[in-house]
């Protein structure tokens, strides 16, 4: 069964498509077979993929009465193990839609259940809010990783994303685990990079990851290519801090599976 890790943080400007698509891609290239899922407005994500005209089915329809199977939304890339399910604008307009609908917070873990089996990893890029696309995202999640600037204030904003991840694990989604935190937009030049680094540190302890993602300007280039990291910059510092995320990824991801199953053992 497919780990499913939602990428959120309600702040915008913290690295989150970015770190959505390349942890994405690293995983793929460790084969595994991972599907990444744009859900933010924005379509940041779909867009490094894919050109505009060769999406018909996004995951706007899944969450529409007449909803497809997941299956017709997914789309194959490049690179043999990675597939995505893109977004487009519309998606802003679901908010109002689904308000009032009871089953709203459980559409996507419904549309996801079949494909559970077919994946390894299932990574989803979240808008910048705490609305239904985000409660959606939590309830069909395994894990959640928060990505979080190194800049001031960055913590900010923090607590309303644990309040809600606290009413998720409350009743919806008792099993979902903050898998870990990563900094972001990294520049080891600055005091404000360093200061914050030490105050996030200090704050989330063992929940923050090693790595740390530098500031780069092959990472904010690689999308406009249609390339992740990997295949646009390989050897840039981008690719290398990536591919040690996705490392540590999977060693918490087995580090919880074993812890779990020892639960369930006693």
């Amino acid at each position: 069964m497919a780990c499913v890790l939602s990428v959120a943080n309600q702040k915008g400007g913290v690295g989150k498509t970015t770190t959505s698509i390349n942890l994405a891609a690293a995983l793929a290239l460790k084969k595994k077979k991972t599907l990444l899922i744009d859900l933010d407005p924005q379509s940041n994500a779909s867009i490094a993929f894919f050109s505009p005209d060769e999406i018909q089915v996004t995951m706007y329809d899944i969450f529409t009465d007449h909803a497809p199977e997941m299956a017709k939304v997914i789309k194959p890339t490049k690179d043999p193990f990675l597939f995505v399910a893109p977004a487009r604008l519309a998606l802003a307009r679901l908010e109002q839609q689904l308000a009032g609908q009871f089953d709203a917070p459980f559409k996507l873990k419904d549309a996801l259940a079949p494909e559970l089996k077919n994946f390894d990893f299932i990574v989803m890029d979240t808008p910048p809010a705490l609305g239904i696309l985000t409660v959606n995202a939590l309830v069909a999640s395994t894990h959640l990783l928060v990505p979080i600037q190194a800049a001031y204030f960055a913590i900010e904003g923090t607590d309303d994303l644990l309040e809600t991840y606290g009413r998720i694990r409350s009743r919806p989604n008792p099993d979902l685990k903050v898998l870990g935190v990563v900094i972001t937009l990294f520049d080891k030049r600055t005091n404000i990079s360093r200061d914050t680094h030490e105050q996030i540190r200090a704050t989330f302890g063992n929940a923050l990851f090693k790595t740390r993602i530098s500031k780069n300007v092959r990472l904010e280039e690689s999308p406009a290519y249609k390339e992740t990291v990997f295949t646009y910059a390989p050897k840039s510092s981008g690719a290398e801090e990536y591919k040690k995320l996705a490392q540590e990824v999977l060693q918490r991801v087995e580090e919880d599976r074993v812890a779990r199953h020892s639960q369930d053992a006693a």
